[in-house]
């Protein structure tokens, strides 16, 4: 299997779950990642923005981290996210001990600070001449501000094969998505990082998801990205269809309130997050308890 190979399919954006009182729950943070391995999932991202990152210390983040991997017992792939909008600093966090076990490194564009496209490839050539895992983009231009263009990725792409493996796409701008596809080294993984465009995008030529909703439904996404990954798109279409209410429910409110409200729902999890974020209101959450009951029936 190439380094690329791992990282192709379904991959989950690990949620990090807390009590009530605002602590990391380390019992259930090891419970999720072991019925994520259980239900399909390839391979697990870890503090990325679903997990609530900007929200844990330092100390927190390694704890996190270590947690998973004991929890993972080498079963799957494991990508940390390890980005910033301050390069000496994403650098200097690449030698941090707590990455040890870990097998990707998750990167978003610089956010808040408006690079242009050349600081946006010097920021990640630097990333990737420090790197000791390889590394995959991640352009979300609704929480940097910023869009990667396609021109950038593939140059980085090129120069950078082999530790530069990937991107995950969040633009939703499809003309982007295929111009990246077409012109791509070989080799080179475009991921989705909106679930409700994952199956389009698998079709024009990606590669699979790095999932939010499959926190809360893993077999179903898992098992709908393989689908269409092998072509038998009728099945991946009727999972896609069937999952596609509550991919739209989830986000109304924001990211992770939605799913952790369908974790709780299904007894996962306590529905807790800390300040900026809040729990979902109370008639979104009726919505996703009434979605999740028709996602649960045979």
């Amino acid at each position: 299997m190439t380094v690329s190979d791992q990282f192709r399919g379904t991959g989950v954006a690990m949620i990090t779950p807390f009590k009530k009182d605002g602590e990391i729950d380390f019992a259930h943070l090891a419970e999720h990642a072991d019925r994520l391995i259980k239900r399909g999932t390839g391979y697990l991202v870890v503090l990325g923005t679903t997990a609530e990152t900007p929200t844990l210390s330092g100390k927190e983040k390694g704890d996190v981290l270590g947690c998973v991997i004991d929890a993972c017992a080498k079963r799957v792939p494991i990508m940390a996210g390890v980005g910033g909008n301050d390069t000496r600093a994403v650098t200097e966090a690449l030698k941090s001990p707590w990455l040890k076990g870990v097998q990707g490194i998750l990167s978003v564009s610089p956010y808040y600070n408006k690079p242009t496209q050349e600081g946006i490839y010097q920021h990640f050539a630097a990333i990737a001449s420090v790197s000791e895992w390889p590394v995959m983009l991640y352009n979300v231009p609704g929480r940097t501000s910023s869009n990667m263009a396609s021109e950038t990725t593939v140059r980085l792409a090129n120069d950078f094969q082999g530790t530069i493996i990937g991107i995950k796409e969040a633009s939703g701008d499809f003309t982007q998505v295929m111009d990246i596809i077409a012109e791509r080294p070989q080799g080179f993984l475009v991921v989705s990082g909106d679930d409700s465009i994952t199956l389009p995008m698998i079709a024009a030529g990606g590669d699979g998801v790095i999932s939010v909703i499959g926190n809360a439904y893993p077999s179903q996404m898992s098992t709908m990205v393989a689908s269409a990954l092998d072509a038998s798109y009728e099945k991946a279409r009727e999972l896609h269809y069937r999952l596609f209410p509550m991919m739209k429910a989830i986000f109304m409110e924001g990211n992770p309130s939605g799913v952790k409200a369908s974790m709780e729902i299904q007894g996962w999890i306590e529905n807790a997050l800390r300040l900026p974020l809040i729990p979902v209101t109370n008639p979104l959450y009726e919505e996703i308890a009434r979605l999740d009951a028709q996602l649960r029936r045979p």
